[in-house]
Formats: C-alpha cells, sequence, structure tokens
C-alpha cells in the first residue's frame, strides 16, 4: 500500500490493516484525487494478496471507503490512534467507530449506503 501510495505522489503516514477494514494516513499531493487514490490502492493491494494466495478465494474490497481529514497539529493523536487499533477495537467495534466518525465530522449519511458489517451490534 506504501508503495502504491507513494507511486501516485501522495506520502503514506500511517497504516494498520484490521481484519475488517484499513485505516491509512496519507499526506494528499493536490493533483490527484482521493478517489482515485483508493482505486489505485484498492486494485495494487487486492492483486498483491492474490498472486500470494492469501486467501482461498479471490480477494475484494467492499465499495467505497471512508475519508477524513485533520490538521497538522492532530498527526500525533491520529498516527498513535492507528497504531493502536487492536487494542482499541477490545472496546468499540468498526461499525461502532465508523458510525461515531460520522456522527463528529456531521456527515449526513443513509444506512443502506454503508459498509456490510461484519461485527453487528
Amino acid at each position: 500500500m506504501c508503495g502504491t501510495i507513494r507511486e501516485r505522489n501522495h506520502k503514506p503516514i500511517a497504516i494498520y490493516c484490521m481484519p475488517d477494514h484499513t485505516h491509512i494516513l496519507v499526506g494528499l499531493n493536490p493533483a490527484e484525487s482521493i478517489s482515485t487514490l483508493m482505486q489505485h490502492v484498492k486494485s495494487k493491494s487486492s492483486g498483491w494478496i492474490d498472486e500470494r494466495q492469501f486467501n482461498a478465494d479471490e480477494f475484494n474490497w467492499q465499495t467505497g471507503y471512508g475519508a477524513f481529514s485533520y490538521g497538522r497539529s492532530q498527526l500525533d493523536v491520529i498516527i498513535n490512534y492507528i497504531q493502536k487499533q487492536p487494542e482499541h477495537h477490545r472496546t468499540k467495534t468498526f461499525k461502532k467507530e465508523y458510525l461515531t466518525f460520522l456522527t463528529l465530522f456531521g456527515i449526513d449519511f443513509k444506512q443502506e449506503y454503508l459498509f456490510d458489517w461484519i461485527d453487528e451490534d
């Protein structure tokens, strides 16, 4: 993922992959949209996983992604949060976390457009 991000002239800052989601903190190159970057990251990482046959079946990401912006002064907090994902998710599921982010960032959403949740609560 870092290689793909660098190839697209963005700066990978922190990445952590959980079984049901991935957090990626990126310094964005303004010449490319987040959606284009995510399309490449998902495509290349799927191919990488499939080439190494880590899954019995073909690996596919779900459609969509969530993107949130942060200021430079928040980087240490966000990096720490990303690096401590296993500890964080002992107390809060990905679904609860994501819905909390949407609410905190004031993002209107419809349930039918959200992810297929692995962890239901």
